[in-house]
């Protein structure tokens, strides 16, 4: 944003959602509305976007961060939830400056809320980031000491293998896509000893901690098809969300690394396993 006197904005108006949120009483085991406006501060214009959607801040992102706050826990104060969703959509590497509404609709005879700035210069000097690598694993299935599996002291987020099983046909395939990898990371848990993670929150607490994690991806890609569907895919998806150091791949012998999407600029490694 340097000498961008009116920065580029992208905005969310008006999003209505319900959702158990408050400190009262009366308040839990009921749902009420919730409304959100999100106005983000742009790092670059969007002049040289070219008309390419992945030169942009997706809108998605906004949704996403909603979508993704909500389901991390339950919150008593619509402060707490607001901060949530500036710092996932200040995570970005687009995204220079926030300002979150929240309102609760049916708590009074108008709205009640509250309205943040958050700029994430600020958010980031707040203490150092721990950098951490994303490890698709596309190898069989491991032993519990492989030495291929991250061990505690590494920030490492794994990303398992699409279990390869029939899936029903109709409904939502992406969804249903996603929860049997939500099946495969389980089982992966159980081969490798270690813990699952499905949130953004997660994931933070378990880069903070150095401790490896696997990816159960359903509940953060399925409502963004920008994510992709495969394993490749979604792991580069998620080293751009996390600023991952690199991406490497567990892979067979005589196996050829994925090709990475346009524009991405992680590095990228294999592991021969």
């Amino acid at each position: 944003m340097a000498g961008m006197e009116h920065p580029d904005r992208i905005f969310l108006r008006d999003h209505v959602v319900s959702a158990e949120i408050g400190a009262f009483q009366s308040e839990r085991g009921r749902q009420q509305r919730l409304r959100f406006n999100l106005l983000v501060d742009l790092r670059q214009t969007v002049s040289g976007a070219d008309d390419h959607v992945d030169a942009v801040l997706s809108y998605d992102v906004l949704t996403q961060a909603v979508a993704t706050a909500l389901a991390d826990q339950r919150y008593n104060l619509v402060e707490t939830l607001a901060e949530r969703i500036a710092a996932e959509v200040l995570a970005h590497p687009r995204a220079a400056r926030i300002e979150v509404t929240v309102e609760k609709l049916d708590r009074g005879p108008g709205a009640l809320g509250v309205s943040i700035t958050r700029d994430a210069a600020r958010v980031s000097a707040t203490g150092t980031r721990t950098a951490a690598r994303v490890l698709v694993w596309l190898a069989p299935a491991p032993e519990r000491d492989s030495p291929a599996i991250p061990r505690r002291g590494e920030a490492a987020i794994i990303v398992p293998d699409a279990p390869g099983l029939p899936l029903p046909q109709g409904g939502c395939p992406r969804r249903i896509a996603l929860l049997a990898m939500d099946q495969a990371a389980w089982a992966l848990a159980g081969l490798t000893g270690l813990e699952v993670a499905g949130t953004r929150t997660e994931l933070d607490a378990a880069i903070h901690a150095e401790m490896p994690v696997i990816w159960a991806p359903a509940r953060l890609a399925a409502d963004t098809p920008e994510a992709g569907l495969t394993p490749a895919q979604l792991g580069f998806w998620l080293a751009r969300r996390i600023e991952a150091q690199r991406v490497d791949f567990a892979l067979p012998p005589h196996t050829c690394l994925p090709d990475p999407p346009d524009g991405a600029n992680t590095p990228v490694g294999r592991i021969t396993v």
